[in-house]
């Protein structure tokens, strides 16, 4: 990880790893991608041919992996490429190229932290609803700025399948309210005070409403649990839910593909520059 300041703050960067990934695999040419992935991609288990020897993907995906670090706009991307590091196929070794193509014409993008900026933390949380075309199941996605630093993110598949995409919207929810405490505890101990309740967005109406009232029990029986633990540090004054429209959503860049321009677009929300 390379780190570089000025008057304007702090970038951490892996310009020279990922120029390594990109030397492995023979990546030299000028061509390069707007973004990681085609926009609605989805990958199957069953798509193009095997590879005759999957080391190379192997190794490739592993890198991506570890350079996520510095680059969550590869995030989502390098989520969906590893899901098939057992049996991988052409086709997804097609999209772990796609990726190598975005990162040579984004070399030396990273994380900047700013020093104007203010200590408030705030998160975004969504949910891509049975957007697995193989199992069905979302994809839960969440970040965590403090002021205008992103600090922490996630991209995953939930463990179990969605009956909607408020229970879908509600666990990735559920999985923010929980890092959300860690963080507000380390925040503490690191001598940041957090003596008011924590903003979490998102876009999902239902979500929010079932939150704030427990008398949702017909939408609610198969989240009882994470319910109880959100309506319970909503009412503790820990955090607090508030509405985002879809196309403001930031964490969206988390959960699923995009066009190239509103991908772009949701880069910039992230505070990633060159």
């Amino acid at each position: 990880i390379e780190v570089t300041s000025d008057s304007t703050g702090y970038h951490l960067s892996q310009a020279k790893y990922a120029s390594d990934i990109l030397a492995r695999v023979g990546v030299t040419d000028i061509k390069t991608a707007p973004s990681p992935l085609e926009q609605n991609v989805k990958l199957r288990p069953s798509d193009g041919t095997s590879l005759p020897d999957p080391t190379l993907y192997r190794q490739l995906v592993g890198c991506l992996i570890y350079l996520t670090v510095t680059r969550p706009d590869i995030a989502y991307a390098v989520h969906l490429v590893s899901q098939f590091m057992s049996t991988p196929r052409t086709t997804h070794f097609s999209a772990v190229l796609r990726i190598l193509r975005y990162l040579k014409g984004t070399l030396f993008h990273g994380l900047h932290f700013s020093s104007e900026s203010s200590l408030a933390f705030h998160a975004f949380c969504d949910a891509d609803w049975a957007g697995d075309p193989t199992d069905r199941r979302s994809t839960t996605g969440y970040c965590f700025f403090l002021g205008t630093s992103l600090i922490f993110w996630r991209s995953k598949k939930q463990t179990v399948v969605s009956r909607s995409s408020t229970e879908a919207e509600y666990r990735a929810l559920a999985d923010a309210t929980f890092e959300l405490l860690w963080i507000r505890w380390l925040l503490q101990d690191m001598g940041v005070s957090q003596s008011t309740s924590t903003p979490i967005y998102c876009d999902n109406q239902s979500a929010i409403q079932i939150a704030h009232n427990d008398v949702f029990h017909e939408r609610t029986k198969h989240i009882e649990i994470d319910c109880h633990l959100v309506r319970h540090h909503l009412q503790h004054v820990i955090l607090r839910l508030l509405s985002v429209a879809s196309s403001d959503q930031t964490v969206d860049i988390f959960t699923k593909s995009h066009p190239p321009v509103q991908f772009g677009s949701l880069v910039s929300k992230l505070n990633l520059g060159s």
